[in-house]
């Protein structure tokens, strides 16, 4: 049998049986068929291959392995100790890391580089609120203000790397600042107010779904998703940040009724734009 026809059909019956297709029985069965003699199987779990890995590892590989494992453990214990300016660039160097394996990773695993990833995201925003804390920058602006670049960057970089969830975090985020911003920046504001304050952009958000559908499909939907959660920011706003809210309840139905009657009579229009 030609080799390459072999090896496609030996990774067919491997991914039947990680997926659970067949039996593990008969998939070793077929694997032993199309195995040649002496040739050794690829493991099909992480632990096999890690196995593999550190049998097949030469002591420079246990040299650098545990040469980093030193380093991380030095950072982590002595990070309180360094400049700000070195604490700034450890970060950052540990986060672009992250990112850079992720995206390579992705074109092996989506599920193990968008985890690297997400991690690299979580590790910007935990290392910044850990430095406004360490050097006592408690002041809700500090907070407020990494809060804005951390929503900006995962809006770019969930652009540019095609993570949609990562783009609508970015504007969660985002969401989040500017109800910080009213809430210290407003006393009491009455209920048309609170309306107002966040009507406007969700149909700004809508107009953008529109413009940006001819260009990106996955973009215009997350700004449709995003225009969405707005409509109802005015209500969690509220429950959140106003003492006096009155006929909260009555408010959220009359919204769901309308953004309803509004999604089914545009029905046909912004389907095309998500779709």
């Amino acid at each position: 049998m030609d080799q390459d026809r072999r090896k496609i059909i030996i990774k067919e019956i491997e991914h039947w049986q990680r997926s659970k297709l067949l039996p593990d029985q008969y998939c070793d069965f077929l694997l032993n068929l199309y195995l040649e003699s002496g040739e050794e199987r690829e493991p099909a779990n992480l632990s096999g291959k890690a196995v593999k890995a550190i049998k097949l590892a030469t002591w420079k590989h246990w040299l650098l392995t545990f040469g980093i494992f030193s380093l991380i453990c030095f950072v982590i214990l002595y990070f309180s100790a360094f400049h700000p300016v070195l604490q700034i660039a450890v970060s950052l160097s540990g986060v672009l890391l992250l990112l850079l394996f992720g995206q390579r990773y992705r074109a092996k695993s989506e599920s193990a580089g968008l985890a690297l990833i997400g991690s690299g995201m979580l590790l910007m925003l935990g290392a910044g609120l850990y430095m406004l804390q360490l050097h006592e920058l408690e002041r809700w602006g500090w907070k407020a203000g990494l809060l804005a670049v951390c929503a900006l960057f995962w809006v770019i970089f969930g652009i540019a790397a095609r993570i949609p969830i990562l783009h609508l975090c970015g504007w969660i985020a985002s969401f989040l600042v500017y109800a910080w911003l009213l809430s210290n920046n407003t006393q009491s504001p009455e209920w048309y107010e609170v309306q107002l304050y966040w009507l406007p952009a969700s149909f700004v958000f809508g107009w953008c779904s529109w413009f940006f559908h001819r260009w990106s499909r996955p973009i215009s939907a997350v700004l449709f998703v995003a225009g969405a959660l707005i409509w109802f920011m005015p209500e969690l706003y509220a429950k959140l940040f106003v003492e006096d809210w009155l006929w909260l309840q009555l408010q959220l139905i009359v919204k769901i009724m309308a953004g309803g009657a509004i999604l089914f009579s545009l029905r046909k229009k912004w389907i095309a734009w998500v779709a």
